[in-house]
């Protein structure tokens, strides 16, 4: 249960870092190059509307969420003995969680009013 729960903070730790340098960080700094993937998503199903909510803010959010996406997954997979349970169990995980999870802040934002045509 231990190695697990350091798995997990390492992990979680790891990929926020990550994610931080190379993706967010340079999101913030230019506005007007290509958001991230992410951003896209929440953009394109819930309608958000950039000029009605903190963009840095959900940059940060975004980069929390996919570090425990990833953090969680890994932590699952890593329980699994056999090579190629763990990659068929990890790809379908990784889709469930991170369809849930961005379901989750979608509807935050939606419910904050930060939706076009509110």
């Amino acid at each position: 249960m231990l190695e697990e729960l350091i798995l997990f903070i390492l992990t979680f730790l790891l990929v926020f870092i990550i994610y931080e340098l190379f993706l967010v960080r340079k999101a913030k700094k230019d506005k007007r190059r290509k958001k991230p993937v992410e951003v896209g998503y929440l953009i394109g199903k819930y309608k958000l509307d950039l000029e009605k909510l903190n963009y840095k803010r959900l940059l940060n959010i975004i980069s929390a969420v996919s570090a425990f996406d990833i953090s969680l997954v890994v932590t699952i997979v890593s329980l699994l003995e056999s090579f190629y349970l763990q990659l068929l169990v990890g790809f379908v995980l990784i889709m469930i969680v991170i369809i849930v999870s961005y379901d989750i802040v979608g509807r935050i934002y939606k419910k904050k009013g930060c939706c076009k045509n509110d």
